[in-house]
């Protein structure tokens, strides 16, 4: 799963840089990694797992109910990882997170959590997709004596 599909780490670390909020979609994780370093007076930045959203509408409302003291975001940032959670940290686009959050007041244990939860939701579809648990395969398995 983690191919040869080119992605652009340079401009991924300036959206994180100067993007309003991102979200991250993944290839066999369905949850969404959402990065908000926005603040308010009684709110924090906060990076977490969300559910998908069906469309833009619906993560603008998540995201309202979420954080309602702050205001709506111009736009949210969508960006699409098609590699293993673990080349988050090894392209150094993990550390560009910790260091957005870290600039906003957040620790990296917030980040550090959430990583930790990204990789086990990972290592389960995984598994499930060995499985066939909710997954088809191209081909049967032919039985022994068959």
């Amino acid at each position: 799963m983690d191919n040869d599909y080119p992605i652009d780490v340079d401009e991924i670390v300036r959206v994180l840089g100067t993007a309003e909020v991102i979200v991250f979609r993944f290839v066999i994780v369905p949850d969404r990694l959402l990065v908000d370093p926005r603040t308010g007076d009684d709110e924090g930045p906060m990076v977490r797992l969300v559910k998908p959203a069906r469309s833009a509408e619906e993560r603008f409302r998540s995201l309202r109910q979420l954080r309602p003291r702050l205001r709506a975001p111009e736009r949210i940032t969508v960006i699409h990882w098609p590699k293993f959670i673990d080349r988050l940290e090894s392209s150094g686009v993990w550390a560009a997170i910790d260091r957005r959050m870290e600039q906003a007041g957040s620790s990296q244990t917030t980040t550090a959590d959430v990583r930790g939860e990204l990789r086990r939701l990972e290592r389960q579809q995984i598994q499930k997709a060995i499985r066939g648990d909710g997954f088809q395969t191209t081909w049967e398995r032919k039985v022994a004596g068959e």
